[in-house]
């Protein structure tokens, strides 16, 4: 049978023990791989694999002895519970050991969990998993996690007391970066937070989200808007490092003072203009964006966008012989001292 992404969340959380089995498949393998590691230990327990009563082989092998999973599936356990195989990589070669596993399972067996890659409708795998009346088949995408998968990751970690704007900027997170790295920086938030029972804030989580690049972007262009001119020079070295070129930078800085002008220039005033925002902002990003866009004011915003535009021309302009980073940098210190201006 297959299982509906809705209702796929609340299964690998409490699997049923009585089913045949279970195909989790999709293209990223980690989003894969996090989804068997809940739904193993869901299943059976943080012992399995002390007591022996999870079995795991590489679909690969199946191909060379088919009998491999029936030989697993049927085999009775020295320590009571709940049993499992794990077949892991799966793909249509393994199929047909599959199939007969499936076939001949009765109720004591051991449950038999595979997971693969992207499998396409037709796949003999995922057609024997979606058909079976006792299994289900569950494709993972490259969606944005919901907000139940991130409460449930910080509970599994012991953080309960998530704030709505702690909560936002972690959707944010987990929105940018993959979720092995989020599920890793929910570790070490968990770890930075031992002890202390206060409340998440957004401080907490700024200590230990990953910098990345955007990070670094953002920082550069929140100097810029805010006027502090000396502090250019060396981000921007440290972008130029890890690769970022003048356009990308130009591109930034006129997407980040279009959104400063959007809000400056709502009808209703910059309080208004920042709740207009789609996507929204929420807890420190959006009150760094309403304080910018008050200091500037539409007018100057105007004349900033203004010059990037012009900024933006020069670089790619073919006769253009001055070096792109420095045209750049001269362009986001004058952005500073206009910052500055009254």
């Amino acid at each position: 049978m297959k299982l509906s992404t809705r209702d796929a969340d609340s299964y690998f959380a409490k699997p049923d023990p009585g089913k045949t089995g279970l195909l989790i498949y999709g293209g990223d393998t980690m989003r894969v791989a996090l989804k068997r590691q809940q739904v193993l230990a869901a299943l059976l327990g943080p012992a399995a694999e002390e007591e022996m009563r999870l079995s795991r082989m590489p679909g690969s092998d199946l191909r060379k002895d088919p009998a491999l999973v029936l030989d697993a599936v049927k085999a009775v356990g020295f320590f009571p519970g709940q049993r499992a195989v794990f077949i892991e990589d799966a793909t249509d070669t393994a199929a047909p050991a599959i199939l007969v596993a499936l076939e001949e399972w009765r109720p004591g067996d051991a449950q038999i969990i595979v997971t693969a890659g992207q499998l396409k409708a037709s796949s003999k795998l995922r057609k024997a998993f979606e058909a079976h009346r006792n299994a289900y088949a569950v494709g993972i995408y490259d969606d944005p996690p919901t907000r139940a998968e991130i409460e449930r990751i910080l509970s599994e970690n012991n953080i309960r007391d998530v704030p709505t704007d702690s909560m936002s900027a972690l959707g944010d997170i987990a929105n940018d970066i993959g979720p092995g790295d989020f599920s890793r920086m929910i570790e070490k938030l968990a770890l930075y937070k031992h002890g202390d029972t206060a409340a998440l804030t957004l401080a907490d989580i700024d200590a230990v989200a990953p910098q990345s690049t955007e990070a670094a972007l953002d920082d550069l262009l929140n100097a810029v808007a805010e006027g502090r001119s000396t502090e250019i020079g060396p981000i921007l070295r440290k972008l130029q490092a890890q690769g970022t070129n003048a356009v990308t930078l130009c591109i930034g800085a006129t997407r980040h003072f279009r959104t400063l002008y959007t809000v400056a220039g709502a009808s209703g005033g910059p309080a208004q203009g920042i709740g207009s925002l789609r996507p929204p902002l929420y807890g420190k990003r959006r009150d760094l964006v309403l304080r910018q866009a008050q200091n500037w004011g539409a007018q100057k915003l105007q004349n900033a966008l203004t010059l990037l535009t012009d900024t933006d021309l020069q670089l790619r302009s073919a006769g253009q012989s001055a070096p792109a980073l420095a045209l750049t940098e001269r362009a986001l210190i004058r952005l500073a001292m206009m910052a500055r201006s009254r």
